[in-house]
């Protein structure tokens, strides 16, 4: 396996930084077209008649199953990626992801095959789960494994910028299509043409978006510290045994650091979406979609800004501080909930006022932004090479599980029966378990990614692993 001479290095480092943003935006992209849907368009089309909060609920379950898939997915294409290299897997992975997307675009509505509809679509939504399950460690590793000394945190925050990225197109095409189609959420009929033809395009279309990231990934070279791992043969055939028996503690550790993090996320996109353009004989805003997602929009740059910041300021403090910090601030804004979101004050429908709520979603989204960003070099410094794949995708996905697919049915709930209010005290629960992971967890900042080996490591491993 060919490494990249000292001439040559820079390049490739240009081109790994461009291709696992180019590779996480689609993959982001794939998963929040899915994510809008659940919430405007498919209790709708793909679940029976009937209650309105149930088909919501419904349709935020099928939303979770992808976070079941990503563990799976992680441990699936962390296997290859920890034994045939980061490039091979990441194309895989891509694939899997892009046909599932694309495939949702084509599906028939409930009216048209009954329940084979949300079966189908559980089952497309599952494959996408899985594929985002592989892509998110290889694309972190690409950047990570490449990183010049001291500087990881910066170079690791490039994959992290998919996310904001993905969620910008994502969100914006759906705008756009709202606003060709005159589509309003608030009074909105099966024959719309929007619900009828115009929620797919964004599915469709984005296969264009895959043939554009799998050109950029054939043109890779395979990281250094990886190359230099299979010469050495530290190669495992099954890292994922590996990584149970000589890391769990790392992998556990590593899990509840993403944990607030991830529910932050889902809570001010997914969830408060949810709560924004719902019904007010529900108990929520009733604020028509459209509106709200340009302020959604808007808030999302604050995101975007922030990943670079804190990938410097992680750099320079050192993981565990900084991430500690922006752990307890995210605690205290779980405390603002019922300030902030609460009719008494937001107001309702046309009344409400989307200055405050404004504020609350770009707090939520500059905190989202610190927190995130440095996620890409914590979790694979808690692992050696040959199975740096495999665990840091475990446990950035179990992670998922807790803090991600729980969450939107959990505070859509809770709103329901107890207030806004008491989703925040949720979201200060989770920064809790995070807090307590950080505090005890090493600092990796200055960790040589190329010396770390299991103590068992030996010469020959892939024929003496188990």
């Amino acid at each position: 396996m060919a490494i990249p001479t000292d001439r040559s290095s820079l390049t490739n480092r240009t081109r790994i930084i461009f291709a696992s943003l180019v590779g996480t935006t689609i993959e982001f992209f794939d998963f929040y077209i899915y994510a809008t849907a659940a919430v405007s368009v498919f209790p709708l089309l793909f679940f029976p008649r009937g209650d309105a909060g149930a088909a919501l609920l419904a349709s935020m379950a099928t939303f979770g199953v992808a976070f079941v898939a990503r563990p799976i997915g992680s441990i699936l294409f962390g296997h290859f990626g920890d034994r045939l290299g980061r490039k091979a897997t990441l194309i895989g992975s891509l694939l899997l992801m892009g046909i599932a997307t694309f495939l949702i675009g084509l599906l028939p509505t409930y009216q048209q095959i009954g329940l084979f509809a949300p079966v189908l679509l559980t089952i497309l939504r599952f494959c996408q789960g899985l594929g985002l399950g592989g892509e998110w460690s290889g694309a972190a590793l690409l950047a990570a494994e490449n990183a010049e000394p001291g500087k990881r945190a910066r170079a690791a925050m490039w994959p992290q910028l998919g996310a904001p990225i993905g969620f910008i197109l994502a969100n914006g095409f759906f705008l756009l299509l709202t606003l060709g189609f005159q589509y309003d959420s608030t009074s909105a009929t099966h024959q719309d043409d929007f619900l009828v033809w115009g929620w797919r395009i964004p599915f469709l279309l984005s296969i264009v978006m895959v043939a554009l990231g799998l050109y950029v990934r054939v043109k890779l070279h395979e990281t250094p510290i990886f190359a230099k791992a299979v010469e050495r043969g530290e190669k495992l055939r099954l890292p994922l045994l590996h990584v149970m028996r000589n890391n769990g503690y790392e992998l556990l550790i590593g899990t509840f650091i993403m944990l607030a993090t991830y529910g932050l996320f889902y809570l001010m996109t997914t969830w408060i979406l949810s709560y924004a353009i719902g019904s007010t004989e529900l108990g929520f805003l009733g604020i028509g979609y459209r509106d709200f997602l340009v302020l959604q929009l808007i808030s999302v740059l604050f995101f975007a800004a922030f990943i670079p910041l804190s990938g410097q300021l992680a750099d320079r403090y050192g993981r565990r501080n900084f991430l500690r910090t922006v752990t307890a601030a995210i605690m205290l804004f779980g405390l603002t909930f019922g300030h902030f979101l609460a009719a008494e004050n937001l107001g309702t429908g046309a009344q409400a006022n989307t200055g405050l709520l404004l504020l609350f979603l770009s707090l939520g989204m500059t905190l989202m932004g610190l927190s995130f960003g440095p996620m890409s070099a914590i979790l694979p410094e808690l692992f050696p090479t040959n199975t740096r794949y495999t665990g840091s995708g475990i446990s950035y996905n179990l992670s998922s599980i807790l803090g991600a697919a729980l969450t939107p049915f959990v505070a859509t709930w809770l709103a329901r029966e107890y207030g806004p209010g008491s989703v925040g005290l949720y979201l200060a629960g989770l920064g809790v378990l995070t807090f307590i992971a950080l505090t005890l967890c090493k600092e990796s900042t200055h960790t040589d990614l190329d010396a770390m080996t299991s103590d068992i490591v030996t010469t020959g491993i892939e024929s003496s692993s188990p």
